[in-house]
């Protein structure tokens, strides 16, 4: 028997996209704070909502011995992927164990943060994801997959340098990426947990048109005031431009990574299931251009 109000679980919510995730669901959603369970690896950085009534557990992926113990009770489990990007292949085995930890506690549905292309993507840390797709497919488990386009957020690292130099050095070419708002897919994740959809799909988050580096340096050079022009290097120029800024060699490789997956077509897929799924349409380019422009101004 179904359970009617059944209990939700958010990993990773001390982070910026889980802990949306979690306000979305009190607030925009009105689920009752008794029905959710949040973790993180440091529970005091939840404090917030565990003063609102929320469960709050510690749960930390290094130690997956812990992890049945988080998810004992949870219904519908929201698995945020990890940032452990600096070791290669840590990621995905963090992600086995809690696909592995979410089935022993009973966990019914498991609700994946995912990446467009996840099979195919030139982005470096693509099969992590991928891995854990595969995963959830061969557990017993139901499972959702949300595949996430790239944040508008995400042109905060390269674009407040790019407007103080006046030039914005990508090897990414005429590759374009269909952005989305970061809230925008908390609010989508939130939704997904919150179902009682209990089939096995995956959907493809993104926004309503993909841009080109020329077709963002344009809006936000006219935003700006200030003259932004992009200059097309090798992938080979990135990785030695980056590490020249002090970038560790593999952190590098992973920024270099996005802007070969974008020359690639791997992050410009348009796809209509965010309305589908929410409801309403994404918050588009010049809304969310207009409304951060500070956070695009500043250094990081």
């Amino acid at each position: 028997m179904k359970s009617p109000t059944p209990t939700l679980l958010v990993t990773g919510a001390s982070g910026k996209l889980g802990g949306a995730v979690v306000r979305h669901l009190l607030d925009t959603l009105q689920v009752p704070a008794e029905r959710l369970i949040v973790t993180t690896r440091n529970s005091d950085s939840l404090a917030d909502f565990a003063a609102r009534g929320v469960t709050v557990r510690s749960a930390d992926f290094d130690q997956p011995d812990m992890l049945a113990a988080a998810f004992t009770g949870a219904d519908r489990l929201l698995l945020v992927s990890t940032d452990a990007l600096m070791e290669p292949g840590k990621r995905l085995t963090q992600h086995r164990a809690a696909v592995q930890a979410a089935a022993d506690a009973g966990v019914k549905h498991v609700v994946y943060t995912s990446l467009p292309s996840a099979d195919t993507s030139h982005v470096s840390f693509a099969p992590d994801h991928w891995g854990t797709e595969q995963a959830l497919s061969a557990s017993p488990l139901g499972w959702t997959i949300l595949r996430n386009a790239w944040y508008f957020e995400n042109l905060a690292y390269a674009l407040p340098g790019a407007l103080a130099s006046g030039e914005w050095a990508t090897s990414a070419g005429d590759g374009r990426i269909a952005y989305i708002a970061r809230d925008d897919l908390a609010r989508a994740a939130a939704v997904t947990l919150a179902s009682p959809d209990t089939t096995n799909r995956v959907l493809t988050l993104t926004g309503t048109q993909a841009y080109t580096a020329r077709d963002i340096a344009a809006r936000v050079s006219t935003l700006t005031g200030k003259s932004l022009s992009v200059v097309d290097i090798t992938p080979a120029q990135q990785v030695e431009g980056l590490r020249a800024h002090g970038f560790p060699r593999v952190l590098a490789d992973v920024f270099a990574s996005f802007d070969v997956a974008t020359a690639a077509g791997d992050l410009g897929e348009v796809t209509g299931d965010y309305a589908r799924l929410t409801g309403q349409s994404p918050t588009s380019l010049d809304t969310w251009l207009t409304a951060n422009i500070a956070l695009l101004t500043t250094a990081h």
